[in-house]
Protein backbone atom coordinates (compact mmCIF):
# COMPACT_ATOMS: atom_id res chain seq x y z
CA UNK A 1 0.00 0.00 0.00
CA UNK A 2 0.97 3.58 -0.60
CA UNK A 3 0.67 6.83 1.40
CA UNK A 4 0.35 10.08 -0.60
CA UNK A 5 -0.18 13.88 1.12
CA UNK A 6 0.99 17.66 -0.08
CA UNK A 7 0.55 21.20 1.17
CA UNK A 8 -2.15 23.47 -0.67
CA UNK A 9 0.41 23.69 -3.47
CA UNK A 10 0.47 20.28 -4.41
CA UNK A 11 -3.35 20.00 -3.07
CA UNK A 12 -4.81 19.94 -7.63
CA UNK A 13 -1.98 17.90 -8.84
CA UNK A 14 -2.71 15.11 -5.55
CA UNK A 15 -6.31 14.68 -6.52
CA UNK A 16 -5.37 13.68 -10.25
CA UNK A 17 -3.27 11.54 -8.93
CA UNK A 18 -5.52 9.93 -6.68
CA UNK A 19 -7.75 10.11 -9.51
CA UNK A 20 -4.93 7.83 -11.58
CA UNK A 21 -3.79 5.53 -8.95
CA UNK A 22 -7.56 4.67 -8.69
CA UNK A 23 -7.47 4.05 -12.35
CA UNK A 24 -4.26 1.77 -12.01
CA UNK A 25 -5.85 -0.25 -9.36
CA UNK A 26 -3.16 0.88 -6.90
CA UNK A 27 -4.29 1.24 -3.05
CA UNK A 28 -3.39 4.16 -1.09
CA UNK A 29 -4.44 6.04 1.90
CA UNK A 30 -4.25 10.11 1.57
CA UNK A 31 -2.67 12.07 4.74
CA UNK A 32 -3.51 14.99 3.96
CA UNK A 33 -4.12 18.00 3.50
CA UNK A 34 -7.10 18.11 2.22
CA UNK A 35 -8.03 21.38 0.71
CA UNK A 36 -5.77 23.75 -1.24
CA UNK A 37 -6.25 26.40 2.03
CA UNK A 38 -2.75 27.10 3.45
CA UNK A 39 -0.78 25.07 5.09
CA UNK A 40 2.46 23.80 6.37
CA UNK A 41 4.44 21.19 4.56
CA UNK A 42 6.28 19.91 7.17
CA UNK A 43 3.47 18.83 8.86
CA UNK A 44 2.18 16.41 6.07
CA UNK A 45 5.93 15.15 4.47
CA UNK A 46 5.94 14.08 8.22
CA UNK A 47 3.09 12.23 8.49
CA UNK A 48 3.64 10.46 5.52
CA UNK A 49 7.47 9.62 5.96
CA UNK A 50 7.14 8.48 9.49
CA UNK A 51 4.38 6.28 8.41
CA UNK A 52 6.69 4.52 5.35
CA UNK A 53 9.90 4.28 8.18
CA UNK A 54 7.51 2.50 10.55
CA UNK A 55 6.24 -0.51 7.91
CA UNK A 56 2.72 0.86 7.57
CA UNK A 57 3.03 1.49 3.69
CA UNK A 58 5.73 0.81 1.48
CA UNK A 59 6.25 3.77 -0.43
CA UNK A 60 4.96 7.31 -0.37
CA UNK A 61 4.15 9.85 -2.78
CA UNK A 62 4.75 13.69 -2.04
CA UNK A 63 3.52 16.94 -3.41
CA UNK A 64 4.14 20.62 -2.56
CA UNK A 65 4.90 23.34 -4.88
CA UNK A 66 8.61 22.45 -5.91
CA UNK A 67 8.85 19.34 -4.23
CA UNK A 68 12.16 20.34 -2.44
CA UNK A 69 10.23 21.37 1.17
CA UNK A 70 8.70 18.01 1.07
CA UNK A 71 11.48 16.08 0.10
CA UNK A 72 13.83 17.90 2.61
CA UNK A 73 11.45 16.91 5.58
CA UNK A 74 10.67 13.72 4.70
CA UNK A 75 14.62 12.66 4.63
CA UNK A 76 15.02 13.98 7.99
CA UNK A 77 12.87 10.73 8.95
CA UNK A 78 15.46 7.85 9.45
CA UNK A 79 14.69 5.09 7.18
CA UNK A 80 13.28 7.48 4.49
CA UNK A 81 15.11 7.83 1.18
CA UNK A 82 12.72 10.30 -0.68
CA UNK A 83 13.79 11.47 -4.45
CA UNK A 84 12.62 14.70 -5.37
CA UNK A 85 11.57 13.76 -9.48
CA UNK A 86 10.82 15.98 -12.29
CA UNK A 87 12.06 13.50 -15.58
CA UNK A 88 11.13 9.92 -16.12
CA UNK A 89 14.90 8.86 -15.71
CA UNK A 90 15.11 10.40 -12.25
CA UNK A 91 12.23 8.06 -11.34
CA UNK A 92 13.38 4.82 -12.59
CA UNK A 93 17.17 5.47 -11.28
CA UNK A 94 15.71 6.91 -7.81
CA UNK A 95 14.33 2.74 -7.49
CA UNK A 96 16.73 0.93 -9.17
CA UNK A 97 19.89 2.48 -8.07
CA UNK A 98 18.87 4.25 -5.06
CA UNK A 99 16.05 1.92 -3.41
CA UNK A 100 14.00 5.33 -3.24
CA UNK A 101 10.91 4.53 -0.78
CA UNK A 102 9.53 7.97 -1.41
CA UNK A 103 9.30 10.64 -3.83
CA UNK A 104 8.51 14.14 -4.20
CA UNK A 105 7.29 16.09 -6.74
CA UNK A 106 6.11 19.83 -7.73
CA UNK A 107 2.90 20.73 -8.57
CA UNK A 108 4.09 23.76 -9.64
CA UNK A 109 6.84 22.48 -11.88
CA UNK A 110 5.70 19.49 -13.68
CA UNK A 111 1.80 18.90 -15.40
CA UNK A 112 -0.04 16.03 -14.67
CA UNK A 113 0.25 13.62 -17.63
CA UNK A 114 4.07 13.94 -16.75
CA UNK A 115 3.16 13.42 -13.16
CA UNK A 116 1.29 10.22 -13.46
CA UNK A 117 4.23 8.85 -15.77
CA UNK A 118 6.82 9.10 -12.93
CA UNK A 119 4.40 8.23 -10.74
CA UNK A 120 4.00 4.93 -12.53
CA UNK A 121 7.49 4.38 -12.87
CA UNK A 122 8.63 4.69 -9.96
CA UNK A 123 5.87 2.24 -8.80
CA UNK A 124 6.78 -0.34 -10.98
CA UNK A 125 10.75 -0.02 -10.75
CA UNK A 126 12.41 -2.33 -8.78
CA UNK A 127 15.72 -2.46 -6.81
CA UNK A 128 18.21 -3.95 -8.65
CA UNK A 129 20.44 -4.82 -5.21
CA UNK A 130 23.86 -5.98 -5.50
CA UNK A 131 26.40 -2.68 -5.86
CA UNK A 132 24.05 -0.52 -5.35
CA UNK A 133 22.52 -2.67 -1.78
CA UNK A 134 25.92 -1.59 -0.60
CA UNK A 135 25.90 2.00 -1.45
CA UNK A 136 22.21 2.11 0.31
CA UNK A 137 23.89 0.40 2.79
CA UNK A 138 26.00 3.28 3.05
CA UNK A 139 23.41 6.16 2.71
CA UNK A 140 21.51 4.57 5.74
CA UNK A 141 24.67 4.00 7.66
CA UNK A 142 24.92 8.01 7.67
CA UNK A 143 21.97 8.61 9.74
CA UNK A 144 23.40 6.97 12.86
CA UNK A 145 27.31 8.94 12.71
Amino acid sequence: MLVIASDHAGYALKQELMEHLKARGTAFEDVGTYSPESCHYPIYAEKAARAVAEGRYEKGILICGTGLGMSMAANKIPGIRCALVSDCFSAEMCRAHNNANMIALGGRVIGPELAKRMVDIFLDTDFLGGKHAVRVDMITALETK
